[in-house]
């Protein structure tokens, strides 16, 4: 969740999107966004095939609906981490860890809206009608066939959103705006002219306006349009108004507005937690103890007091001694002039509330007020209770609400807000917000945070701002007096939470300060027991992103900064840090080449931002280890796509390093040389492996390397390369793979020689070999060797006749995806292209086109010169790129709707 990990909303009260966070997801064409609406639109309940495929294609659906359904739910599962979409029951179901819909935002801000007006304060609840009704864009379910079930879910919202209308409009009533209820209610009467409800709200708005004849003419409005159309009456409550309306009865006078509790709300605005405010009425109205959990300065307060009134909040942060809980307690829900047992008064008292109890800040007395709790909800059965707190009470029948960052655009608006509080000037410019949003998320989205930095912004400027929140507890400053909170300091608000950790805690946390983007479970495990992470997490000092197929785990920016300022030694803890990095580097470079390589892809993707702090930490303080762990990390640079930073490293290692053994200065260069030549620098490349050769093959003790190093030196030949040394270096690598029974090595060795045969003529042995290479990798489990041979073999069988290298093609590709290898993955798409133009498919060779244009643009992989094919018609990759490319989805099908063509 947040900024880490965004909530996945599905909208679908109008054109169906998907965002995480504040930032779309394209889920693909009409056909993907229309079955992730049915499925969403299922709300967890198995869909069948059969409704699935009449919703998808209605009466024409395709030759093989449940196979295409396949490829629509694979495309979705990559699309879209953290849902599970599942088989069950001869269908689907969509199961999602952190999602929304916005269907259901709308109806939780229904339920705040009416607890509000039972409340009496409709001047709130308007404008909980109004965050509802804003969530409409335009017909619920839009993509969806006019199906049965379909025509009855969206009957089901517009009748929720008509009610909403009409709610919305008589709450503005009751708060005394006549003339803007007048305003409201006129368009709603033309839009639904039969719902009497709504002439009945417009003729006395304009009654206690002062506009009787207009009201008593607004009711014979609508009598005559319900005589001539449908041959009816008005009801009874219509007829009864207008008879009320002629006697001038005294009772439709406006009420007196309620009077407002002086001080229940803070002055300041309330800005981007609607959403939280109305899930947390839903939550209320559906369990009896709720907590809003929370880091430092998440607003756990602010929701509390703007859900119950500030006078209504049990303020327990001034409460150090747990013996004064229960009078804290008492004192704040109006026990007075007790005699006896204060805790026999308090439940008296509470029997007799008629609210829910609202306990704030309970982090530090966690334990007592979970006890208080449990016994006041045993014997009150009628009690509710929220409490706010860093970490949840631990209560059974607890239910949390996280309370984590804002949401991008409720950041930047609150930004703005609180600057013009202090400069009524201040005009933001599109400079200006893309400055603010850098200061929000640096600031992690916390209101606490922006608030605080708004009121510097006198100061520094937003830029300068930005540019000095190294030391932020001091730029930040003190925060101004408030009720909302006890602390003076943002500094003190984090504190707070550290002095209620164990040393074992605290220690934890202080060691996490370096890990750049998150960390993984082990990383931190590591460190200390499990136990304490779950600690850390419990209390917000570490969050939590379990939507993944795997946890990950982070600390906001304001946290890690509060660590590193309390670390006593931060250069052993960078130390620690670059050990974990080398660790880790360590132990991917063999799983790279095994069978474990597409899951160590996404692992090291993730840990990009570890890998450059630990790169860089060792570039100063151990360059013969950033050498090494540089060299090791070269197939992630080639995969990813990162060719010129892993080359920028690997040059500044060897820099940093001139005195390493020769062993790491070798396969550091030998790297390096693997990168150039995928930058399409193959003259470079193919130099540094020669020495690289020349350096190792008199030694004997480097037998192993001098493999590896022969094994690119035949690579790197192709194309357009001397066939005799890739037939040499092919063939001496196999035999020492095999003497040294390195499997990866066996199989990749026997995939160059087969290359090199076809580089020296000789294809039909170079092919068969090839062909053996594939089921040498598939015996192994070797996917991306596997991967590479069929692209090798395709390109062989470019000009022959038939129909085997399209279905190749897709299969390598397929592989590459797996594998996480972009370079590869273009070099895929680029022969697919040549194939599919000399087969006059233009559309289809345009759109595999596009694809590595794109990227090409976007990194440094220049894969048209790779391997076995050189070929680039003139044209292919001039020009802009196209501003989106297609999904490599999408390619895939070109290659299976073509190769069944062929």
């Amino acid at each position: 969740m947040g900024l880490h990990g965004a909530v996945l909303t599905f909208a679908v009260l109008g054109p169906f999107e998907v965002r995480a966070g504040d930032q779309p997801v394209h889920v693909g064409g009409r056909l993907p966004r229309r079955l992730l609406s049915i499925l969403v639109a299922g709300e967890g309940r198995p869909v069948s095939e059969d409704s699935l495929a009449e919703g998808l294609w209605g009466a024409r659906p395709p030759r093989n609906p449940a196979g295409a359904l396949q490829v629509y739910v694979s495309r979705l599962r990559r699309v879209l981490p953290g849902t599970v979409l599942e088989r069950s029951g001869g269908g689907y179901r969509l199961l999602a860890a952190d999602t929304d819909t916005d269907a259901e935002r709308f109806r939780g801000h229904l339920v705040r809206a009416r607890a509000l007006v039972a409340d009496d304060r409709h001047a709130d609840a308007h404008e909980a009608f109004e965050a509802a009704l804003r969530l409409w864009r335009g017909t619920p379910y839009e993509d969806l066939i006019d199906d049965e079930s379909t025509v009855a879910i969206r009957a089901s919202l517009v009748e929720q959103r008509d009610s909403a209308q009409e709610e919305a409009a008589a709450a503005l009533l009751a708060t005394g705006d006549h003339a803007g209820a007048v305003a409201r209610l006129e368009p709603l009467v033309h839009t639904a002219p039969y719902r009497e409800r709504r002439w009945q709200l417009l003729a006395l708005a304009l009654y206690r306006a002062g506009r009787q004849a207009e009201a008593l003419h607004a009711v014979r409005r609508v009598r005559s349009l319900l005589a001539e159309e449908l041959g009816v009456d008005p009801g009874p409550e219509l007829r009864q108004l207008e008879g009320r309306i002629l006697a001038q009865d005294p009772a439709l006078a406006a009420p007196d507005a309620p009077t407002a509790t002086p001080g229940d709300r803070p002055l300041s605005s309330f800005i981007g937690r609607d959403a939280d405010l109305a899930l947390l009425s839903r939550l209320v109205g559906v369990h009896r103890l709720v907590t809003v959990v929370g880091p430092a300065g998440s607003g756990k307060t602010r929701l509390a007091v703007e859900w119950a009134g500030r006078h209504a909040v049990v303020r327990l942060a001034d409460v150090a001694d747990p013996a004064h809980l229960v009078s804290a307690v008492a004192a704040a829900t109006g026990v007075t002039g007790f005699t006896g047992d204060p805790y026999e008064a308090l439940i008296k008292r509470l029997r007799l509330y008629g609210k829910a109890l609202v306990l704030d800040n309970c982090e530090h007395l966690v334990g007592e007020v979970a006890r208080l709790v449990v016994d006041l909800l045993d014997r009150i059965p009628t009690l509710r209770v929220v409490a706010t707190s860093r970490s949840p009470l631990g209560v059974d029948g607890e239910h949390s609400l996280p309370l984590g960052p804002l949401a991008a655009d409720d950041a930047v608006t609150l930004l703005t807000d609180r600057i013009r509080a202090g400069r009524p000037g201040w005009i933001g410019q599109d400079a200006d917000r893309q400055d603010l949003r850098r200061l929000a998320d640096a600031l992690d989205r916390l209101p606490l945070a922006l608030e605080l930095a708004a009121a510097r912004v006198r100061t520094f400027g937003v830029r300068g701002l930005i540019e000095n929140l190294d030391d932020r507890f001091t730029v930040l400053g003190r925060i101004p007096h408030s009720k909302m909170t006890p602390h003076a300091t943002l500094q003190e608000a984090v504190g707070w939470s550290f002095d209620l950790l164990s040393g074992e805690e605290r220690d934890l946390a202080v060691g996490l300060w370096p890990y750049e983007g998150g960390f993984p479970l082990e990383a931190a495990s590591s460190a200390a027991g499990l136990g304490t992470l779950v600690s850390l997490v419990d209390q917000s000092v570490v969050t939590a992103e379990t939507g993944g197929s795997t946890a990950r785990y982070w600390m906001l920016e304001t946290i890690r900064a509060y660590c590193r300022s309390v670390d006593g030694d931060p250069a052993a803890t960078r130390a620690a840090h670059a050990l974990w990095v080398r660790e880790l580097a360590a132990q991917a470079e063999g799983d790279l080449q095994g069978v474990r390589s597409a899951t160590t892809m996404a692992a090291l993707r993730l840990e990009l931002p570890n890998l450059r702090a630990g790169l860089a930490h060792d570039l100063i303080y151990a360059p013969v280890e950033a050498l090494r762990t540089a060299a090791r990390l070269m197939w992630f640079w080639i995969r990813s796509g990162l060719l010129t930073e892993g080359n920028r490293t690997l040059t500044a290692a060897l820099a940093a390093a001139p005195d390493a053994p020769l062993g790491d200065i070798v396969r550091a260069r030998t790297s390096s040389a693997a990168l150039f030549y995928f930058t399409g620098d193959v003259t470079t490349a193919r130099h540094m492996l020669s020495e690289a050769n020349s350096a190792v093959a008199p030694e004997p003790r480097y037998r192993s390397l001098l493999a590896e190093v022969r094994y690119y030196q035949a690579l790197v030949q192709l194309p357009g390369g001397d066939p005799a040394t890739a037939l040499d270096a092919s063939a001496e690598a196999h035999a020492i793979a095999t003497e040294t029974q390195t499997t990866w090595l066996i199989a990749a060795t026997s995939m160059a020689w087969g290359a090199a045969l076809v580089m020296a003529g000789r294809i039909a042995e170079g092919r068969t070999r090839l062909r053996a290479a594939v089921r040498l990798a598939d015996a192994s489990g070797l996917v991306w060797t596997a991967a590479l041979s069929e692209l090798m073999l395709a390109q062989t069988l470019v000009d022959a006749q038939g129909g085997e290298v399209l279905p190749l093609l897709r299969s390598s590709l397929r592989r590459f995806l797996i594998e996480g290898d972009l370079s590869n993955q273009l070099a895929v798409l680029h022969n697919g292209a040549l194939v599919l133009d000399a087969t006059d498919d233009a559309a289809g060779a345009a759109l595999l086109r596009d694809i590595v244009h794109f990227h090409q643009a976007h990194s440094d992989i220049r894969p048209a010169g790779t391997f076995l094919q050189s070929t680039v018609p003139q044209g292919w990759y001039e020009g802009a790129p196209p501003s989106q490319p297609p999904a490599l989805n999408d390619a895939i099908a070109v290659l299976t709707a073509s190769a069944r063509a062929v």
